[in-house]
């Protein structure tokens, strides 16, 4: 009995190491894609033209997977998260992911951005209907309210759509938020600009 109640603590502690490294090391990364998207919005555009070989304007922005490019702002949160391109687990990894090929301020069309319940969007639920949300890009700040929240089937990529030529913002994490494991749903919520 006294080896049974060593090997579950010694399981126990093992458990407990494993989950420690990896929030440390998600903290560190996500950290770390802030500071980066910090120094990127910094830049002169002159200088991340030339470097990029795109230009930062709303009909030309469409950055490399695995770029820090900008921040999102939940005031009602008192969050700013850096935004990647890719929601690939390395990218969600440093922050909020910008869904391949969906859209960005100004392009006229539906913006996805996701990010993991129990890391960047660990308080999304305290959200509600009128707050607002603020994504910072090279080329500008732009203000989004909430408007509505779903939630749906894990697998469901319905959401995923053409909106064009309106525009609305799609933030997506899992759900339920205190759900230990591979969560069975999404928790979506809508937003319309404000500018």
């Amino acid at each position: 009995m006294r080896k049974l109640a060593l090997i579950f603590i010694i399981a126990g502690l093992v458990l407990l190491g494993v989950g420690g490294y990896q929030y440390f090391k998600i903290q560190a990364a996500e950290k770390q894609a802030a500071t980066e998207a910090k120094e990127f919005l910094k830049q002169p555009s002159d200088q991340k033209s030339a470097e990029d070989s795109w230009k930062y304007s709303s009909d030309t922005f469409f950055p490399e997977t695995g770029l820090e490019v900008g921040f999102l702002r939940i005031p009602t949160l008192d969050a700013e998260l850096p935004i990647v391109e890719g929601t690939d687990p390395d990218d969600l990894e440093k922050g909020v992911g910008h869904y391949k090929g969906s859209a960005y301020p100004l392009q006229n069309d539906q913006i996805v951005l996701s990010g993991h319940r129990d890391t960047v969007f660990r308080s999304l639920g305290e959200v509600k209907i009128g707050d607002t949300f603020v994504i910072e890009l090279p080329y500008g700040e732009y203000t989004y309210e909430m408007v509505d929240s779903k939630i749906v089937d894990a697998d469901d990529t319905t959401i995923i759509k053409s909106t064009a030529p309106r525009e609305e913002l799609v933030i997506t994490t899992c759900y339920p938020f205190s759900y230990v494991g591979n969560a069975p749903d999404r928790y979506i919520i809508y937003a319309k600009p404000v500018y």
